[in-house]
């Protein structure tokens, strides 16, 4: 169906799920989107809303270990790239929550541009999360989602966001962010992520967009309910 207003599309696809084997009755629901987009406005305004029954997971936590390479060679791999992330563990992470089973989620660390040797535990849960910009390139992942979001804004807004939130939350300056958003951001969006909108189930234009906030929250405290 589609639900509208003054510059607000949103597409939604008839969701059929299905459990089998030893997978536990729980809900993955993927929010992709490209850098700045509002994706994370969106999957932070869901978790408020709904709190402890649902739970986030990054992509971006589980980019790969780079122990081998200096600092200054970190700084120049391209994060942008599907390489980049070891999804291979993330598909085996969601797999086991499916089975009802803990996992130890990496965490990344962006001033250092490795990953932390630290983990934190995720236990099994009704709703999970799942947030990041190539969560969708992945056939692999992309089958394990029950409702797929893609989040959309003007590529003007999304490098506003990004240089605000990269200076003020990843202590990076302006020259490294402009020269990273033009030779890997900007290309590898167009590679990457924004072809894979068309799988997406839902399509928004903002993370502030209430129309759907409010549809996906009502699908969520549906599911809940069950």
């Amino acid at each position: 169906m589609y639900v509208g207003r003054r510059n607000v599309i949103i597409y939604v696809k008839l969701c059929i799920y299905t459990f089998g084997g030893n997978f536990m009755d729980c809900i993955m629901i993927g929010i992709a989107g490209g850098t700045g987009s509002g994706k994370s406005t969106f999957t932070n305004r869901l978790k408020e809303r709904f709190g402890d029954d649902v739970t986030i997971i990054y992509h971006d936590n589980y980019y790969r270990r780079r122990d081998d390479m200096t600092y200054e060679e970190r700084t120049k791999v391209n994060y942008d790239h599907p390489s980049a992330l070891e999804t291979e563990l993330l598909i085996e992470h969601l797999k086991m929550l499916k089975e009802g089973k803990s996992i130890e989620c990496p965490i990344y660390d962006f001033t250092q541009h490795n990953r932390s040797n630290e983990t934190y535990t995720i236990h099994p849960s009704k709703i999970f999360l799942i947030e990041g910009i190539l969560i969708f390139s992945d056939e692999r992942l992309r089958d394990l989602f029950d409702i797929k979001i893609f989040v959309e804004a003007d590529a003007d807004e999304r490098i506003l966001r990004r240089i605000v939130r990269d200076v003020k939350e990843r202590g990076r300056d302006l020259d490294n962010i402009m020269e990273q958003y033009l030779t890997t951001v900007k290309p590898m969006h167009s590679l990457y992520v924004e072809p894979t909108k068309t799988t997406a189930d839902i399509i928004l234009n903002s993370g502030m967009n209430d129309v759907a906030f409010e549809i996906v929250s009502a699908k969520i405290a549906a599911l809940l309910k069950e």
